[in-house]
């Protein structure tokens, strides 16, 4: 058994896939042509970082209902974890990037951390090793 994919919703398919590629550094694995539920057109989108096994479908936001969740999906809590082994490359890489960054890198038990904010809203860690 094994966790395959989590879904991060989002407002557009190629703002998000710009940001996980080209700012945090994940492969495309999928763009394919889908359909909703009720036949109208939408996009299978699978990011995920090199070499992980589990992924991330970005799926955009379906109506209203949907469109609140954009950045809210897990209530304002830091919700997703990217574990770097060069912290520092990868901060400097996000930063230069315009990555948002909640507060200043910290050192805790665990190893290095600092919060960041996705292309959606949602709050990350990046953890590296203390």
């Amino acid at each position: 058994m094994r966790l395959d994919l989590i879904t991060i919703v989002v407002d557009d398919y190629d703002s998000a896939i710009e940001f996980f590629t080209a700012v945090l550094g994940f492969d495309l694995v999928e763009d394919s042509p889908a359909m909703t539920n009720d036949g109208r057109p939408k996009r299978w989108v699978v990011v995920r970082p090199p070499g992980a096994q589990t992924g991330i479908l970005l799926a955009r936001a379906d109506g209203p209902h949907q469109s609140a969740v954009v950045g809210n999906q897990v209530a304002g809590r830091v919700g997703f974890f990217l574990r770097v082994e060069d912290f520092d490359t990868a901060y400097e890489r996000m930063t230069a990037a315009g990555v948002e960054f909640v507060r200043p890198p910290r050192v805790e038990p665990y190893g290095r951390v600092v919060v960041f904010v996705d292309i959606a809203g949602n709050r990350w860690d990046l953890l590296g090793p203390a």
